[in-house]
């Protein structure tokens, strides 16, 4: 099966790399151009100059970019130049009415849509061993299982076009609740005189064990952030949870909580950090150590 990769961001350059392997990819491209030549002149598969090119090599797509407006815009390159029969993947997260604007742009044309974005971070991308939470046909998802296997270890089929967003949508409400308690809860560690490391170490094994607190607790210790998932990109995603609620009639706390901290960190200077940036603002809560106290 020819499969192009199309968004060679964080994730989705271990996710081609991952293709390549597997021996499935056939291009790849960025909005970036330098960015593409160089992972496939690593790769020794071809970086067509435009997505249209690229379409027209491949029997399937694999998509994933930044932002729904991307998806659409990516979707409406490849839509004239895709045969009949053609597949196109979305890993990127958008709103589940993207998704189905996506699918139905593509089926006028003969060609199916998966909406299958992805969890796991940085690591799980660069090992093949992402979560893939998988919207649209059952049929076309066997089509497509080999691709998505070659990128993740855990394939769910959650329903028709959208309800993968609507199921990564519920992981990155989950995602903001845990980091902020993290964030919280090393904070108020430190303020008590304990040893992250330790904390981390223990706590990682007991109860209160979670991704976060084994994978980025460390980054909060050392107080840097390398990006892994940036603020900016959570900002995005919680901002779709949030229109998805309120379409339902709901208003999320914790959604809204994180949303406001994000903006702090921005404007802050820190968006393009990962989300474990979040512990500047909770070890602020805790006032200083007086150096003169006894």
């Amino acid at each position: 099966m020819r499969t192009g990769f199309i968004g060679l961001g964080a994730m989705g350059s271990s996710m081609a790399r991952n293709l390549h392997r597997a021996g499935l990819l056939s291009g790849v491209w960025n909005r970036d151009a330098a960015k593409a030549q160089h992972l496939a002149a690593e790769l020794g598969c071809a970086a067509p100059a435009t997505v249209a090119l690229l379409a027209a090599e491949c029997e399937t797509v694999v998509i994933c970019v930044s932002a729904d407006q991307d998806v659409l815009a990516v979707v409406a390159a490849l839509a004239p130049e895709l045969q009949p029969g053609g597949l196109v993947i979305d890993c990127t997260t958008a709103g589940a009415d993207t998704a189905r604007a996506a699918a139905a742009q593509l089926a006028a044309r003969g060609v199916d849509f998966l909406d299958a974005p992805v969890s796991g971070g940085v690591e799980g991308a660069a090992r093949g061993t992402l979560a893939i939470m998988v919207g649209g046909e059952a049929a076309v998802l066997e089509r497509a299982r080999a691709v998505l296997q070659a990128m993740g270890t855990t394939i769910t089929h959650f329903g028709p076009h959208g309800a993968g967003q609507a199921a990564k949508a519920t992981n990155q409400i989950m995602v903001a609740g845990i980091i902020r308690a993290d964030a919280e809860a090393l904070a108020f560690a430190v303020s008590q005189g304990l040893a992250l490391d330790k904390v981390i170490e223990t706590l990682g094994r007991g109860a209160a064990a979670n991704w976060y607190l084994t994978q980025r607790g460390p980054f909060m210790a050392r107080g840097a952030y390398p990006p892994g998932f940036r603020i900016r990109l959570h900002q995005k995603d919680l901002n779709i949870c949030r229109a998805m609620a309120r379409a339902k009639g709901a208003e999320l706390p914790v959604v809204e909580a994180a949303l406001r901290e994000y903006a702090e960190l921005i404007a802050a200077g820190h968006g393009d950090e990962d989300i474990a940036a979040i512990f500047r603002l909770k070890a602020a809560l805790f006032p200083a150590p007086d150096p003169e106290a006894p």
